[in-house]
């Protein structure tokens, strides 16, 4: 376990991922806490019940990357001037664009895979079948694709560009949050299509993505 700033969650690495709740256009407020390990996670705590120890292992490999990307965020922001507390709309603007250059910058060479693990990967798109394979499923999966009903490739969305300003933020489903492991406020899961979007919301920058989550 290691120090953070105030506010910020810790991210355990001992099987399970706990790096703060979902913020951003979601007005909900965020899920428990599902991401134990399955001898502390009783079955209530999560739509797919408790994680195995395979998984939870499996899930615990995105640790020191979200820690290292969340590390890079807070310097690089706190490296901005600080807005003013009532700052305009255009301020915010011109800090969010300025924080998106310095994390694209920082992260010129960052691919596909370099937070959502080669091992982590099955195990959220298994994760995600169960859910959307459910008896909610068809309606789950419905009401994120009529808010976005998008082809990701023909936007040319890559890790580390701009979320596209012209692709409406999705709201995620409660039993999507309560199954995937949790993030700190520094980032959140979106939606676009049906690609799994790990988004920094401060620089509007796409960290991370994993292409065809939704099960067809």
């Amino acid at each position: 376990m290691f120090a953070t700033r105030p506010g910020l969650v810790g991210i355990i690495a001992a099987g399970a991922l706990t790096v703060g709740a979902c913020r951003g256009g979601d007005t909900a407020p965020p899920p428990p806490a599902t991401t134990q390990s399955p001898a502390s996670a009783p079955p209530t705590e999560r739509v797919v019940g408790p994680l195995s120890e395979a998984d939870a292992q499996a899930l615990a490999t995105m640790n020191d990357r979200l820690k290292e990307y969340v590390d890079l965020h807070v310097r690089l922001e706190r490296s901005l001037p600080k807005l003013p507390d009532e700052a305009t709309p255009a301020q915010i603007h011109r800090n969010q664009r300025a924080l998106e250059r310095l994390i694209q910058e920082a992260r010129k060479t960052a691919k596909q895979g370099d937070i959502f693990t080669a091992q982590a990967r099955p195990v959220i798109l298994r994760l995600l079948a169960t859910v959307f394979g459910g008896p909610d499923g068809k309606q789950l999966k419905a009401s994120i694709m009529d808010e976005n009903p998008v082809d990701p490739a023909a936007l040319k969305i890559t890790v580390n560009s701009r979320y596209p300003d012209t692709v409406p933020l999705t709201s995620v489903p409660p039993q999507v949050l309560q199954t995937l492991p949790k993030l700190s406020e520094d980032l959140e899961y979106r939606f676009i299509g049906d690609w799994l979007i790990l988004l920094d919301p401060h620089a509007h920058v796409i960290a991370d993505y994993i292409d065809n989550a939704l099960p067809k």
